[in-house]
């Protein structure tokens, strides 16, 4: 007879972090609660400790989530090969358009927890450098001249809080055919037509004409 494939009355690692995740992006981390994630979970409180020291250690591991996913792969996406600038622009707005790549709620939540926790600030602030170091390498590796670099990554870099700051909502199909426009504003070069094809097609979207 064959037996159900269910969770052990623990659950996992993982499934505590998401439950952690859904708290922290809905709710904050105040409401980050080892009880309220029991019950959320239908799991016992004890078995959390199974995979956690204490809640402390719960929220550095979903720190860590938020810095391997979200500042690991900016960077890497910022290293990536391209052939072009504008290659590379949109190599990385893949971040924003691939949850896989870039969890923009749960961005928002360690900004807001941060600007009540010092640590957590510093901590922040670090990757954000990291991400702006990585930009501006980019820029300057496509032959941008230093001052010119670090104010067109400040600019992509400041746009992109602003715009998950605000919770701004828009349609995919709308956001994606707005991007080669933005790859021209933040680069100051027009994509060509076989970039924004490229770039059109990984992400599932047909436009009637690409732009040229």
């Amino acid at each position: 007879m064959e037996t159900a494939n269910v969770l052990p009355p623990r659950g996992s690692e993982e499934i505590w972090l998401d439950a952690a995740h859904d708290l922290l992006t809905t709710s904050g981390v105040d409401a980050v609660k080892v009880m309220a994630l029991a019950k959320s979970l239908k799991l016992s409180r004890t078995s959390f400790y199974w995979h956690f020291k204490d809640r402390e250690a719960l929220l550095e591991a979903i720190t860590q989530r938020w810095e391997n996913k979200n500042t690991g792969n900016l960077v890497a996406r910022t290293e990536a090969y391209a052939e072009s600038i504008c290659e590379a622009m949109f190599n990385l707005f893949d971040c924003w358009l691939d949850k896989d790549l870039f969890d923009a709620e749960l961005d928002l939540a360690i900004r807001n927890w941060a600007r009540t926790d010092p640590v957590l600030k510093k901590r922040l602030d670090k990757a954000d450098a990291e991400r702006q170091q990585a930009l501006k390498a980019m820029f300057e590796r496509f032959g941008y001249s230093a001052i010119e670099a670090e104010v067109r990554t400040m600019t992509v870099v400041f746009t992109q809080i602003g715009y998950i700051s605000m919770q701004i909502t828009e349609a995919p199909e709308g956001r994606i055919a707005r991007m080669p426009d933005y790859v021209e504003v933040y680069t100051g070069q027009r994509p060509s037509e076989r970039e924004v094809r490229r770039f059109f097609a990984r992400h599932g979207y047909q436009a009637a004409k690409a732009t040229a």
